[in-house]
C-alpha cells in the first residue's frame, strides 16, 4: 500500500488491522475499585472471536470502554489460542502476561498463560527484569503463536511473569510494547518488528485513536491509518533520534501565562499512562496554580475546581493542543478530584517529559517507525 496524501493512511488496504481498545478506571486507591471493576467484566464478558467481523478490506472490533483512562485490547497466545487483554503501550518494547509460574499471590487473581496447554509453546533459560513506575518484575523468555486478530507472529519472544511487586492492583493481563527495539529489557524482537520484517503490515506504522465515550470505539490500527478519525491534516514532528517515541515540547502556556522549558524538552509519546509528567519546578508551579494539595501519591483539587481551571496548551511543532481544566482532572473512587500533572521522579536526563492518554485522548496519533515521526491530529 502506498501513501496517496499526507493526511494520512487511508483504510482501503487490505493490510490495515483496527484493534478494539477498551477504556479503564484507573486504579490509584484500592481494593474497592478494583472489585468493582472485577464485577463488571465478568458481567460483560465478551471475546475476540464473538465480536470481531472482517469486511471492506478491514479489520475492525467493536470497543467496551470502562470508566477512565487505561485502554486496553484483546490479543490471544498458543494453540489453542488463550485471550488476553492487554495495554498496547508506547513507552516499552517487550510483551509480557501473567503466567503459571508465577507463585506471588497477586498472580493467582489474574489471567494467566496456562503453558502446558500450547502445542507450540517454546521455553528458554533466560530471565530479565522490569519496572514500571512503582511496579517491578521478574520474567523468562519464551516463545509461542501470538496473534492480534489476523496478525499472526509465529514462535514470537515474550515473557511470562515470574515474581512481582507492586503490581497487585492492575487489573490488566500484560502489556504489548509498541516502543522501538533498542529498549527492550528482554532483548528480544518486538512483536511489531517482527510483523514489519515478515511484511505481514503494508506500512511499518501503527494508529491509536481513543474514544471519549465510554460506549466504545477506541482502537489501535497496524499497518496505516484511517481518516475518518481524525479532522484535517496530520501535523508531523520528526523524533529527537530514532529509537524512541521522543519528540520536543515547545513552550506552552497556562491561561494566557507563557511557560517556558528551560527544564527540559524532551517528551515522550505514554499510550500506558493517564498521567502527563513533567519537571518538578514545573509540576509544582501547575499545582499552586489550580490550587492541588498533596495526599499521598496525588494532588488533589475541591470539585468545584474542575469547573474553574483554565486550559493548559502545549505546543509541537508549532501547533497547540489545549488540555482544559476538567480535562486534566480525575476522580478516585471515593469521588475526590485529583490532578493528572505529576513530577518527574525518574531518569530526567532521557525524558524530561511524559505525555499520557490526557493529553493524547485529544488527538488522532500516527506512529511511523519508517520515517521516524508522530503524527498529530484533532480526533473527532
Amino acid at each position: 500500500m502506498k501513501w496517496l496524501v499526507l493526511l494520512g493512511l487511508v483504510a482501503f488496504s487490505e493490510c490495515i488491522v483496527k484493534i478494539p481498545l477498551r477504556r479503564l478506571k484507573t486504579m490509584r486507591n484500592v481494593v474497592s475499585g478494583k472489585n468493582m471493576l472485577n464485577n463488571f467484566l465478568k458481567e460483560h464478558a465478551y471475546s475476540l472471536s464473538q465480536i470481531s467481523f472482517r469486511g471492506s478490506n478491514l479489520t475492525t472490533h467493536p470497543l467496551r470502554n470502562i470508566k477512565d483512562l487505561v485502554y486496553m485490547g484483546n490479543i490471544t497466545i498458543g494453540s489453542p489460542p488463550q485471550e488476553f487483554q492487554v495495554v498496547f503501550d508506547t513507552a516499552s518494547s517487550d510483551l509480557w502476561v501473567w503466567s503459571d509460574f508465577c507463585t506471588s499471590p497477586a498472580c493467582s487473581t489474574h489471567v494467566r498463560f496456562r503453558h502446558l496447554q500450547s502445542s507450540t509453546f517454546r521455553f528458554s533459560n533466560k530471565t530479565f527484569r522490569f519496572t514500571y513506575g512503582s511496579g517491578r518484575m521478574i520474567a523468562v523468555v519464551v516463545h509461542d503463536t501470538v496473534r492480534i486478530w489476523q496478525l499472526v507472529s509465529t514462535d514470537q519472544p515474550f515473557g511470562l511473569s515470574i515474581d512481582q511487586y507492586g503490581y497487585e492492583i492492575r487489573i490488566y493481563d500484560g502489556v504489548l510494547g509498541l516502543n522501538y527495539p533498542c529498549i527492550s529489557f528482554s532483548g528480544a524482537i518486538p512483536i511489531f518488528d517482527k510483523l514489519k520484517n515478515q511484511r505481514a503490515i503494508a506500512e511499518p506504522v501503527f494508529a491509536l485513536y481513543r474514544s471519549k465515550h465510554e460506549a466504545g470505539g477506541s482502537v489501535v490500527m497496524f499497518g496505516g491509518a484511517y481518516y475518518r478519525y481524525y479532522e484535517g491534516e496530520l501535523n508531523w514532528v520528526p523524533l529527537i533520534e530514532a529509537g524512541y517515541w521522543i519528540v520536543l515540547i515547545h513552550p506552552f502556556s497556562i491561561e494566557r501565562y507563557i511557560i517556558t522549558c528551560s527544564d527540559g524538552r524532551k517528551a515522550l509519546v505514554d499510550t500506558g499512562t493517564s498521567d502527563i509528567v513533567g519537571p518538578r519546578r514545573l509540576a509544582n508551579y501547575i499545582h499552586r496554580f489550580i490550587g492541588a494539595v498533596p495526599w499521598g501519591s496525588a494532588y488533589y483539587v475541591s470539585s468545584c475546581a474542575v469547573y474553574t481551571l483554565g486550559s493548559i496548551v502545549f505546543s509541537f511543532n508549532g501547533i497547540y493542543y489545549p488540555v482544559s481544566g476538567r480535562g486534566d482532572i480525575l476522580k478516585d473512587d471515593r469521588g475526590r478530584c485529583y490532578t493528572t500533572f505529576q513530577e518527574n521522579r525518574l531518569d530526567a536526563y532521557t525524558v524530561t517529559w511524559y505525555l499520557g492518554d490526557v493529553l493524547l485522548i485529544l488527538c488522532f496519533s500516527v506512529c511511523d517507525r519508517g520515517k521516524d515521526r508522530i503524527g498529530l491530529a484533532r480526533a473527532v
